[in-house]
């Protein structure tokens, strides 16, 4: 026999649950608060039952280390965000879903900590709409681990002078290898989530595609996942826009249709990456702002607020509009000058690309659009000759290459020219 604890706080009150289990079945139950006893249920049973919101958030915090099951081929785990994506996804996964939220690490700094995805807020959302349905939730407390896997290093890239995008490092490898070993862990087959893309065939393997809705084609920040995890991967959203999504939130009377989007780099907590930055150690030290030249025509307070192609915050002007052209970090230097200085032909990554993928369309930030080149594989990755210039090209951004809707390669960029 094993003893789980749970308990939870929130807005000056506590609630706490105590399990006694006999394997995965409950064999007595300390859990005031909840709509029924639990004893004689498994935990993936005790996942369903509501009731009082701490006192649920508590029974949440006793079993997710421990929930788990035999496989059942008809069963998916649905990864649930608490928005309108995720709501109508759980509708698509059908009755043998089990929602399951990934609890992050928020900057507790933050001025708006409560819009992210991955917030207290959204993660008993996330479970209303859940139990609402009479399905399990079960959420997944991996702070600590995302601190160390996604937000290190995006501070850790800065402070090099690069411009890395969390979003593609926490999509393309943390989020969705939690989230299969949480399905192999509750012996589900398949993987639903609310992203806009899809998966397609080609050349006889599966790939990442290009979602119908091009405004919320989310493909580029999945370009890096493991493509052994694509047969497992549903994405219901995929082959509908966004208006259809609410829609099909609207009519299935769910909560989370009026909710409004959660912000995208969750852990900043709402607020502007360069304020988090600051908070997270990055000094305030002034520096020169110089032309292409070397003539100094102004100061900053660190290179790591600038970014290639950045206009606003440069406190310069000239004949023509000066943007952010590059760093160096040694020097706390900042060098500017017009846009035809930022134009970009050949693009230097560190990736993969598919054997035999010549002439693809490349996107190298995520709102930017692809452009037509070439592609010739090196020894650290491949290089992109663009068949027309790129602007703002940045180290540390994720270089995604297509042909037509699908995703046949990607990496980091580490320089261009």
């Amino acid at each position: 026999m094993k003893e789980l604890f749970g308990d939870s706080t929130r807005g000056g009150e506590w609630a706490a649950v105590r399990l006694w289990i006999d394997g995965q079945r409950i064999v007595r139950a300390d859990a005031p608060g909840l709509d029924r006893d639990l004893t004689g249920l498994t935990l993936l049973e005790a996942a369903a039952v509501g009731g009082e919101t701490l006192a649920v958030d508590a029974l949440a915090n006793a079993i997710g280390p421990e929930v788990a099951a035999a496989p059942d081929g008809a069963r998916v785990a649905v990864a649930m965000s608490g928005g309108v994506d995720s709501a109508v996804a759980l509708l698509e996964a059908g009755g043998d879903a089990v929602g399951v939220t990934l609890r992050l690490w928020i900057d507790p700094r933050g001025p708006d900590t409560e819009r992210a995805c991955c917030s207290p807020s959204a993660v008993i959302e996330a479970r209303r709409t859940c139990h609402a349905r009479g399905l399990p939730h079960v959420a997944l407390d991996l702070r600590q681990e995302f601190r160390e896997a996604v937000v290190a290093p995006f501070v850790r890239e800065y402070a090099s002078g690069a411009t890395p995008n969390p979003c593609v490092r926490c999509n393309g490898a943390f989020r969705f290898d939690e989230l299969v070993a949480f399905a192999d862990r509750i012996g589900a087959k398949r993987l639903v989530t609310g992203h806009y893309a899809r998966i397609v065939e080609r050349n006889g393997r599966l790939a990442i595609g290009r979602a119908v809705d091009a405004r919320k084609d989310q493909s580029y920040m999945l370009a890096a996942v493991d493509p052994s995890l694509l047969e497992r991967l549903w994405f219901p959203l995929g082959g509908q826009t966004k208006e259809q999504t609410r829609a099909d939130a609207l009519a299935a009377g769910l909560a989370a249709a009026a909710r409004p989007e959660s912000q995208e780099a969750c852990f900043l907590g709402g607020g502007d990456y360069r304020t988090f930055l600051e908070r997270s150690g990055l000094e305030t030290a002034r520096g020169p702002l110089v032309d292409e030249a070397g003539a100094v025509l102004g100061t900053h307070d660190g290179f790591w607020r600038f970014t290639p192609g950045q206009r606003r915050g440069l406190g310069v002007s000239g004949s023509e509009p000066l943007y952010a052209l590059g760093t160096d970090r040694r020097t706390n230097t900042v060098v500017v000058g017009p846009r035809r200085s930022l134009a970009r032909t050949r693009i230097f990554v560190r990736g993969r690309v598919e054997p035999g993928a010549t002439k693809i369309e490349a996107k190298l930030r995520h709102r930017s659009p692809a452009v037509p080149a070439s592609v010739v594989e090196t020894e650290a990755g491949f290089d992109l000759h663009l068949d027309e210039p790129a602007y703002g090209v940045a180290a540390g951004q994720a270089a995604v290459l297509y042909v037509d809707d699908a995703v046949v390669g990607s990496g980091v960029i580490t320089g261009s020219a």
